[in-house]
């Protein structure tokens, strides 16, 4: 409930009433209780009070004027309902900018973030493989390696294998398992001293071993494919550069009939491309 304040008459000192027609007015009290629910109800009692008080409601104009002024408060009140509404939305608008702009920058933070690990990544992996390239070694005279335990070389058809063991030993005392996929390779009673899955399959029936001078064990292995170099004996040992392999001068003729094919096709490709 809102209290419409009261006009009270002025105090002022008593004077002898003037003389002439034109006295001042006297002003009236109006006291109102205001109804959220019925505010209408108000208007009408101003109104009513206007009627009674005054001939204001007897003026040609006074709907006019009457309606001008609602119209003005009218006109305000939509005119603050706006700004409000303008400033909520300005509000709410900036608050969506700010979030978006917080996952723009959070999102560029990500980017970045799995920037830099995709560049460690790559960077370890290069790390990695240079790694494993200068762990390759560079192969012996035979296109092999000399090993602690055992040296290996090779053609493109063969791998020959030198074992050195104790003088005297016999071949009955060798432990020589040569599979297609796999060689084993020691002394009875003791450790292998060669074990491992194969770099590449063999042909096991055109391989052989032998024991030379009594203190080597000396094993020769069929490649079963003739066309690669071998980078290791078995796979888990020091590997060479293969990069680096030196194959012999051969003849087409010293190649089984398969892989002299393959070479003479490799060949006829090579002059078919070969500018002229």
């Amino acid at each position: 409930m809102a209290i419409i304040s009261d006009y009270e008459e002025d105090q002022t000192e008593t004077k002898p009433p003037p003389s002439s027609s034109h006295a001042p007015p006297k002003t009236s009290t109006f006291t109102a209780t205001f109804d959220p629910q019925n505010p209408i109800r108000i208007v009408e009692g101003v109104l009513d009070f206007l009627g009674k008080e005054s001939v204001f409601l007897e003026k040609e104009t006074a709907e006019k004027e009457i309606f001008a002024v609602v119209k003005k408060a009218i006109e305000e009140a939509k005119r603050k309902k706006a700004a409000e509404e303008a400033k909520v939305k300005a509000a709410e608008e900036a608050k969506v900018k700010a979030a978006e702009e917080a996952e723009v920058k959070a999102g560029s933070k990500r980017l970045k973030v799995e920037k830099e690990k995709e560049k460690k990544e790559k960077e370890k992996m290069d790390e990695n493989e240079n790694k494993e390239e200068s762990a390759k070694r560079v192969p012996n005279n035979g296109n092999g390696l000399d090993l602690e335990k055992y040296s290996w070389t090779q053609t493109l058809q063969e791998v020959n294998i030198q074992i050195p063991v104790p003088s005297g030993t016999k071949s009955r005392f060798v432990i020589c398992d040569i599979k297609k996929n796999h060689l084993k390779v020691g002394l009875k009673g003791q450790p292998p001293i060669v074990e491992g899955e194969l770099y590449k399959p063999i042909k096991v029936d055109d391989c052989y071993w032998s024991i030379e001078d009594q203190n080597t064990i000396s094993i020769l292995l069929t490649k079963h494919d003739q066309m690669d170099w071998w980078k290791s004996l078995v796979k888990g040992d020091p590997e060479i550069d293969t990069q680096k392999v030196e194959p012999e001068n051969s003849k087409l003729s010293d190649l089984d009939s398969e892989t002299r094919q393959t070479v003479e096709k490799m060949m006829v490709n090579f002059c078919a491309i070969s500018p002229s």
